[in-house]
């Protein structure tokens, strides 16, 4: 079982390392990703044991995602250091050949012959003076061509030996997303405060053609708002300071028109793939599953007439009625996570092609739409 120190240690190093990336060299960037991928590794044994299992697990699944996207991102540095090097040394193919011929003179001539000038003993004793200032300019510049080819080689080797870390992490992550799956559906520790009524849960399906009239019509599934036990929490301090359900970018803002003109009263994420969803504080279910035509949707209200509406979800957890922690995970998103191939040859691609998964926030207080901005630290990285 991992100690407490070597728990902190990981923590650490899964936490802080990613951002400190703009910082290192390419390089340094892909070996520092390894590494987070070597511990997440280590997280993923540590949680068969743990306690908390679906804790656990899920700081696991988002140390592998830390992991891989700083890979991929280490990796897209390394390949445009390679490329900006290649260039370099081919727009000096003249130089670094002049030079190589003037260094390989220098040190193969004999003694006797350097000290030989036309102009007699005066003119060969300035012209050592002449080679003796120029020859360190010229080993210098020879020290800095050979550090180059060696961060040349070192790039290339770190590019050959990452597609077995990747194997690994990508493996290591859908065990992570396997277990994890389990221990939801096995978990029975969760506070209730209602049971969902199945049959008028599909009534209000059948019966509501907007979010607005579900949202309005959620106390019948628990079969009446007496059904549901009252709560008083209250996140309003929290308020614009929301970690986001899941790592992304904005895709599009609050009522913006999309390609086809629709306008809608939240915001879009680009996620990657199977990237797992969280709740960003703790929160009741009070529905998940398939909705009009938003997909899997998670509705939690975190507080009273306060709903975070989630949408675009491959697959679902938990129950209705079951109050979460702050963090739990709530579902995946879809599309299938590339092969390390694939990652490879995309490495020297910007930054967000591999985002190709969508997820849709709504906020809704006393069943009006407001801006998920207002709540969540969108763009300011959360």
């Amino acid at each position: 079982m991992m100690t407490r120190a070597a728990g902190v240690f990981l923590f650490a190093l899964i936490c802080f390392a990613a951002p400190l990336q703009a910082q290192q060299s390419p390089a340094e960037a892909a070996r520092l990703a390894a590494q987070q991928l070597e511990a997440a590794t280590v997280a993923l044994e540590a949680a068969e044991s743990a306690a908390d299992r679906v804790k656990a697990l899920t700081g696991t699944v988002r140390a592998y995602e830390a992991g891989l996207g700083a890979m991929r991102d280490g990796l897209r540095r390394v390949a445009r250091r390679e490329s900006q090097l290649l260039a370099q040394l081919k727009a000096r193919e003249d130089e670094v050949a002049e030079l190589l011929g003037i260094l390989q003179t220098i040190e193969t001539s004999a003694p006797p012959v350097l000290m030989l000038h036309p102009s007699g003993p005066l003119g060969a004793a300035r012209s050592a003076m002449m080679v003796a200032e120029v020859t360190p300019g010229l080993y210098a510049r020879a020290e800095a061509l050979q550090r180059d080819l060696e961060e040349v080689q070192t790039l290339r080797m770190l590019q050959q030996n990452a597609a077995g870390i990747l194997e690994n992490g990508l493996s290591g992550v859908q065990e992570a997303r396997t277990a994890l799956s389990t221990a939801i559906a096995d978990r029975t520790d969760l506070p209730r405060r209602f049971t969902e009524n199945t049959v008028r849960t599909a009534i209000l399906i059948s019966s509501t053609e907007t979010l607005t009239g579900f949202a309005s019509g959620l106390a019948e599934i628990a079969g009446g708002a007496d059904y549901i036990a009252p709560t008083s929490a209250d996140i309003s301090a929290l308020r614009g300071d929301l970690v986001m359900p899941v790592e992304g970018l904005l895709l599009r803002g609050f009522e913006k028109r999309d390609a086809a003109g629709i306008v809608r009263p939240g915001v879009l994420i680009a996620a990657r793939p199977r990237a797992l969803v969280t709740s960003p504080t703790a929160a009741t279910i009070r529905y998940r599953g398939p909705l009009l035509d938003l997909g899997n949707v998670v509705i939690l209200e975190p507080q009273p007439n306060t709903l975070f509406i989630l949408s675009g979800l491959a697959e679902v957890y938990g129950e209705a009625g079951q109050v979460i922690p702050e963090g739990a995970p709530v579902g995946l998103m879809g599309g299938s996570s590339p092969q390390a191939g694939a990652i490879l040859s995309l490495s020297g691609e910007g930054g967000g092609t591999d985002r190709t998964e969508t997820l849709y926030i709504e906020v809704r207080m006393d069943n009006s739409p407001v801006d998920p901005e207002t709540w969540f630290r969108i763009g300011k990285g959360g």
